[in-house]
Formats: C-alpha cells, structure tokens, sequence
C-alpha cells in the first residue's frame, strides 16, 4: 500500500493529479506508473476505496459496496454540485468545531478537500463512459457501460437514458445539448463492436439498447438474418425509435394550420364558433338604456372552414447505405403528412431498383421493413415510377432526397427533373434532413439545382417541414 500524502500538499496539486491521470488514460489506456501510484495515495488519504481507480469495475459494483456514495454521484456534475464544493458545503458538528478552532483557514482546507473528492468521483464516472478501449465487445461489457452511462446521466443531473435517448435538458446552453449525441455515439460503436444478435437474443439487455439512427441502420441491415426472439426485439426497437422521431416531427408539422380561411363556405352556426365579441359590436345599436339590456338581432360566427386543394406529395428516397438518416426520417415524415386532410403521399424508395411503398406509407415501421439498405444510385429507375404519378403538376410536388451521387447515369436522371419541374411541378431536391445538418450532395447536381431555381435544402429536418407546409398552404 502506498504511503499517505503528506497534509503539506496542496489541494490543488492533488486534484491535478487525479485529472492528469484521467487524461493520461483517455488517450492512451497504459499505465502511467507514477500518477497511478500518485492518485492511489491521494484516494486512499481522502477515505475513498480504491476501486475507484480500477477501470474494469463498474460504478454499480463500488456503489454496492460503499452505500454512502450513491448520494454523492447524484449530481455530482451539475452547477450546483460544484458550487457547494467551492462554498464548503454543509459542515458537520466536527468540522464546524475544527472550522472555529482553525479560523478561515480550516473552511479553505475543507473546501479543496471536498473538490478533491469531487475529481476522483467524476474521473471514475468519466473514465469508465469515454475509454471503452478497442477490438470485440461482449453483451456483459455494453451491460456495464450502459450502467456507468446512467450514472454518468445521473452525476449531470438527468434520469438514466435521458440524454441518449436524446430527450436531456434542452435549454442549457453549454454542455448538455453537445453530450447527449456524443453518448450515443459512443454505444453505436460498442455495439458496431459486439455481435449484435447475441444482445437482441437476450431481451434483457435488448430492452437497455437506448434506440439511435446508428443502432437502426444495423437492425436495417441484419433484419433479413434474424428470426424468432432476435427479430422481435430488433422490430421493437424500430417501432421505439420511430414512435419517438414522429412524435418531434408530428409537433412541427401541426404548429400551422395547412389552408387559408375558406369565407365563401357559410360558417357552422354551433355554439364553439360564436364570435361574441363581433355580435356585441354590431347589435350595440340595440342597446336599451331603461332596461340595461342588449338586443341582439343577429349572431355573428367565425369561418372555421379552410380553403384547401387536393395536393399531392411524391417523395422518393435514396435508400443506398450514405443516406440512411434521411431515408429514416423521411419516412416517417410522410406518413405525418399522409395522415393531414385532403393530402395525397406517395413513397417510392430507390438504389440501383425502385419500389412503390405508397401503400404503407401510413405505416413507417412497416416501410423501413421492406427497405433494403446498399447498392448504387439510378435515378432514372426511379424517375420512371414517379412520372406517373403526377396526375395534376401545378397541384404536385416531388421531393427527392439523395446525395445524387449517380450510377453513370447524372445527365439523364438531371434531364428527367428539368422536366418535370418547366411542367409545373414543385421540385424540392434534398441533401439530407438529419439532426446534425450534415451533407454530402455531388457538386454537378447542386450547380445546376442552383441554377434551375430549385436549390438543394440541407440541415435540420425543420427547414423541409417549412418547404411543404409552404407549398401546401
């Protein structure tokens, strides 16, 4: 066992060490022999057990075994945690004693006592979540990240799989916002990393995978390999990820009212639609001084009834493997608008083969089902599904979302779009509509978009919501 720290160090040096030691191990998992035995000595001065500097053991095994720190991961991270350490906290009768006997200096020394704490706490919880190492994962390794996840979640004051699931704080403007991607990220590759058939086979551990755009790709990919529990548990896992990725986009799309106002339709004379305060204004003439009393002659109701053509949506949907994200989300987004009234959604999805999904297009889950993810692009295939579509082009628009990187084929495909846009048909190309704004789009296609007026959309998923809810008003 190594030797007690002399009192005579400071705080600050103790606290530096055991953040050296977690940067050293973040980036390069080798022992460094000299912090090691450094920030065992300054755990052990300050009563903390050692298994804090253990990388292989789990925060719920330290927790098991030493109660009394549960309460001090919670919140560990969070603003006001770190304000306590700096105003030393609530002290104890013995330390207000000690306080009183040393004068100032005996809060000073019990304040950067508390933040040394705080650094081995939050170095354990941060290095067990950010050094997951390299090479095969098993189930029981992601199990025990998907724990230290939590407390890592709980230590910055969320619920277990808040901020993976991408439902965190969103108002905080530091950090947040940024860490929940980030922890996501992080089990997409643990899970790259492990066979993923053998965690769907056990529903346990399937019911803790935190569902992610990366974890459906693969589902996407393995579906056809997989039966039985296996494939029950990928299906569910689809169907949480979509119900959660519909739920955001049905908000955006339902924040305006599709049609203007409709006055040559008479307004529905029921009680909800009354408008009283223009039958007051105009049966004030009415108005009997003697009797304190307002005649009205005539009740006034307000236009409920919107002005609405039957438009049509065609949206075709590049299905290779570089575009997966938008494929996902704009599937789900045309069954939202497929579900609004007197809008007509046809879904085709396209690699080097097109397929007509119109008929589930009510149905996300089941179309990411009948997807088939990889090969190349051929634009034309799926050209020729979506002419006949086009019944009535003033009243049409065609999106299309792909990173237009053709198969040999950009000139006609490009011809094809031109057009059908000089019809009358609104052509909405579409880079991508990810959370993350990120886009790849073929720089031949994106000029001559440009040019023709009708320039690629890319970023957040909104910026689409605004482009059809545009064309349909």
């Amino acid at each position: 066992m190594n030797e007690p720290l002399p009192h005579a160090v400071p705080d600050d040096n103790r606290r530096q060490v055991l953040y050296w030691r977690l940067l050293a191990r973040l980036f390069d998992p080798e022992e460094q022999a000299g912090l090691e035995s450094a920030s065992l000595a300054v755990v052990e001065d300050i009563g903390l057990p050692p298994a804090l500097l253990d990388p292989q053991t789990a925060v719920d095994s330290i927790v098991q075994r030493h109660p009394e720190l549960e309460a001090e991961f919670d919140g560990l991270m969070t603003p006001e945690a770190e304000a306590a350490d700096r105003d030393g906290g609530t002290a104890t009768e013995a330390e207000a004693e000690a306080d009183a006997d040393a004068g100032s200096g005996g809060r000073g020394a019990r304040d950067g006592a508390a933040e040394v704490r705080r650094a081995a706490l939050v170095s354990k919880v941060l290095l067990n979540v950010f050094s997951t190492g390299s090479g095969a994962v098993s189930a029981g390794q992601l199990s025990r990240w998907q724990g230290d996840a939590g407390w890592l979640e709980r230590a910055l004051g969320c619920r277990p799989g808040e901020l993976r699931s991408g439902r965190g704080p969103a108002s905080d403007g530091g950090l947040l916002p940024a860490l929940g991607p980030e922890l996501g990220a992080v089990e997409a590759d643990l899970v790259r990393r492990m066979h993923l058939r053998e965690v769907l086979a056990d529903p346990a551990l399937a019911a803790r995978l935190t569902p992610s755009m990366s974890l459906i790709e693969q589902l996407l990919r393995d579906k056809n390999n997989l039966s039985g529990v296996a494939l029950a548990n990928a299906k569910a896992l689809i169907r949480r990820f979509v119900d959660e990725v519909a739920e955001v986009l049905r908000t955006q799309v339902e924040k305006a009212t599709v049609g203007e106002l409709d006055r040559s339709v008479p307004p529905k004379r029921v009680f909800r639609n009354l408008d009283l305060d223009r039958t007051i204004w105009k049966n004030l003439t009415n108005y009997s001084p003697e009797e304190e009393r307002l005649f009205v002659d005539r009740l006034y109701y307000r236009h409920t009834v919107r002005r609405t053509t039957p438009q049509r949506l065609v949206v075709v949907v590049d299905q290779s493997g570089s575009m997966v994200d938008s494929m996902v989300n704009c599937t789900i987004l045309a069954s939202i608008f497929a579900g609004l009234p007197k809008v007509d959604v046809h879904l085709i999805a396209y690699d080097t083969r097109a397929i007509d999904l119109t008929p589930w297009v009510h149905e996300p889950f089941e179309v990411l089902l009948r997807t088939k993810l990889g090969g190349g692009n051929d634009g034309p295939v799926a050209m020729a599904m979506a002419r006949p579509k086009i019944a009535e082009p003033k009243n049409t628009a065609l999106v299309w979302i792909s990173d237009f990187y053709e198969f040999d084929r950009s000139q006609p495909l490009f011809e094809g779009i031109e057009e059908v846009h000089r019809s009358g048909v609104r052509f909405i190309p579409v880079g991508s509509v990810t959370s993350s704004g990120r886009q790849e789009v073929n720089p031949w296609f994106r000029e001559r978009f440009k040019a023709l007026g009708t320039p690629v959309i890319s970023g957040h998923i909104g910026k689409l919501v605004h482009e059809l809810k545009t064309f349909l008003t």
